[in-house]
């Protein structure tokens, strides 16, 4: 039986995940979900523009806030959506990202709980950011 409660919740508590971007991840997003944007599947495309290598999916990093998020476990919430998202910086092929998740604010009242999430690459540099919100449901 869940018994966690909004009460029990403390900001400053995070969570982080860790995961390094493959080709077979990026092909896999894009069959998921249709994307196959030159960007992220057109190797000489890309080698002619400003990046010169191909990217992976802003919404990619979604995912593993999505992840992180999971793995911080509240009791029984569901995420009322992510505000302020910024792809901050490019996400090559090979690159290591850690995603944080970190309680930041509860609304012990309307029984919420608001987190920063911050996605970094293996050179400390932020490549994504939200603000996520989850309610307490039951």
């Amino acid at each position: 039986m869940d018994t966690k409660e909004v009460d029990d919740v403390q900001v400053g508590a995070s969570s982080q995940i860790t995961k390094t971007i493959s080709e077979a991840d990026v092909y896999m997003y894009a069959g998921i979900t249709g994307d196959f944007s030159p960007n992220h599947v057109d190797d000489v495309y890309m080698k002619a523009g400003r990046y010169g290598q191909r990217i992976a999916h802003g919404t990619l990093l979604m995912g593993f806030m999505s992840a992180a998020s999971a793995k911080l476990y509240l009791g029984r919430t569901v995420s009322l959506g992510y505000d302020h998202v910024r792809f901050t910086s490019p996400v090559f092929f090979g690159d290591t990202i850690t995603t944080s998740y970190t309680i930041s604010k509860v609304d012990y009242d309307k029984k919420r709980v608001h987190a920063d999430v911050r996605c970094t690459n293996q050179h400390g540099q932020v490549v994504g950011v939200a603000l996520n919100i989850r309610a307490f449901v039951g």
